[in-house]
């Protein structure tokens, strides 16, 4: 079961998490990370290296957050499985993450 990036990434995007990918699987919008389904090989190494812990497993449920009326894993499911991933929006280093209006000094690393 593949990883998913959820609802605490939206407008953020730190991209620790692309460091500690080990086969590169991880794409960008404007808005948020996306992990690749098809490309992701469960290690977890990008888990715990989430400042505001956005990846989750895709069989599970994101914590729900009642302000965030699409903050449950079926939605970002979803997003993931119908993001067009391209050579063009893949990021494999930290440094080609484009941050988003709530990215936060203070939580990144």
């Amino acid at each position: 079961m593949a990883y998913v990036v959820g609802e605490p990434c939206v407008k953020c995007k730190y991209g620790d998490c692309v460091d500690a990918c080990p086969v590169d699987c991880f794409y960008q919008d404007e808005d948020m990370l996306y992990i690749n389904p098809a490309e992701c090989i469960d290690c977890d190494a990008c888990v715990p290296e989430c400042p505001v812990d956005a990846i989750f497993p895709a069989d599970e449920n994101a914590p729900y957050d009642e302000t965030q009326t699409k903050h449950v894993a079926p939605y970002y499911i979803w997003l993931g499985e119908t993001f067009a991933y391209s050579d063009e929006n893949r990021v494999t280093d930290k440094v080609e993450v484009d941050h988003g209006p709530d990215w936060d000094e203070s939580k990144a690393t």
